[in-house]
């Protein structure tokens, strides 16, 4: 059976094409009753629109913008490669993208950058930003402006954010202690580190991995979170000096920054007998795992990340549902044994 067309629409409820396109397309000027006819004849012809198809008549062309953060973010450097590769791939659906990169430690710069946006111009926008009182009146702007906000990678649940892309931080907490206790050869001290625990997802993830070790493995001691703040210095003052005083048997890598703390590690001596696990593969995890240096890291396919924001941001622009399946992100446990 052939699929029913606007034609079929038309012919089912007595009015014009016309008027059946300005109902599908929720324009103006048409009366209630007609309405009512219109969609009543969509139930029972059992009507699917193909948004592909309309949007390639009307020459539409969706426009979204992903903030990031800048600097020397491996991460977020392969997450935009991953978005460039999506997007090429998805020229045919009349896609455009831009990528705006962001101080993570300034609030009010993101904003400042938010504001800057031509949001008359835009259909969605997706935010890797920390959730502060800021970025959340920054995006209740944007819904405003009827612009689609999603979160990527770190949620902004407390915003107007429509959806969130990313792997359960609680769960990839959780994943990572279970590691770490299970690899752990004797009683002791772990140490945390973080860029900033102004990151939703590094709370999610110490959250987790707090648990986990409390509720199984008694013999580990969790160390309170050192920031880095974007300083490798910092980053390896801090972790020389814990190495040198505690006793440390395990590191745990919540976010960003991993270059400064290996090479930190390294020059502590003490790769051989630490148990360091760290989040998202990147050429330095990459090559760390490859060494010895880290035992295991938690990732998040970077490219079904990029593909699932283009195709959530498309439908909330056409108001569709989201297929929550396809869109799940899967925690990933790589080790030097499964690196492809």
């Amino acid at each position: 059976m052939n699929r029913p067309t606007v034609h079929d629409i038309a012919k089912e409820a007595g009015v014009s094409l016309a008027t059946v396109d300005r109902v599908l397309n929720a324009r103006p000027g048409v009366r209630d009753k007609t309405i009512a006819k219109v969609q009543d004849a969509v139930v029972r012809l059992g009507y699917v629109r193909d948004t592909y198809a309309a949007n390639l008549a009307r020459k539409r062309l969706y426009r979204f913008v992903f903030v990031l953060p800048e600097g020397p973010n491996q991460f977020a450097a392969s997450l935009c490669a991953a978005l460039d590769e999506a997007h090429a791939a998805q020229i045919s659906d009349r896609t455009a993208i831009e990528i705006v990169r962001v101080p993570l430690r300034d609030p009010h710069a993101i904003v400042r950058r938010l504001r800057q946006l031509a949001v008359e111009t835009l259909d969605g926008v997706a935010l890797m930003v920390p959730e502060t009182p800021q970025v959340r009146d920054a995006v209740a702007r944007l819904k405003a402006a009827g612009v689609a906000v999603v979160a990527l990678v770190s949620d902004l649940p407390n915003s107007r954010r429509d959806h969130f892309i990313g792997t359960n931080s609680v769960a990839a907490g959780r994943t990572a202690g279970l590691l770490m206790g299970r690899f752990v050869r004797r009683p002791g001290e772990v140490l945390v580190v973080s860029n900033s625990m102004r990151a939703r997802d590094s709370l999610e993830r110490r959250l987790g991995f707090d648990a986990v070790i409390s509720g199984e493995f008694a013999g580990l001691r969790v160390l309170p979170s050192v920031e880095s703040f974007d300083d490798p210095a910092r980053m390896s003052a801090v972790v020389t000096e814990v190495l040198a005083r505690r006793d440390v048997v395990g590191v745990y890598s919540m976010g960003s920054g991993n270059t400064a703390l290996l090479d930190a590690l390294r020059e502590s001596g003490r790769i051989g007998d630490l148990v360091s696990i760290a989040h998202e593969l990147t050429p330095t995890t990459e090559s760390a795992l490859r060494e010895g240096a880290l035992a295991a890291v938690i990732a998040q396919n970077v490219g079904h990340l990029a593909r699932s924001a283009l195709r959530v941001l498309r439908a909330l622009c056409d108001g569709l549902s989201i297929y929550e399946a396809q869109e799940r992100v899967r925690i990933e446990i790589i080790l030097r044994e499964n690196i492809s």
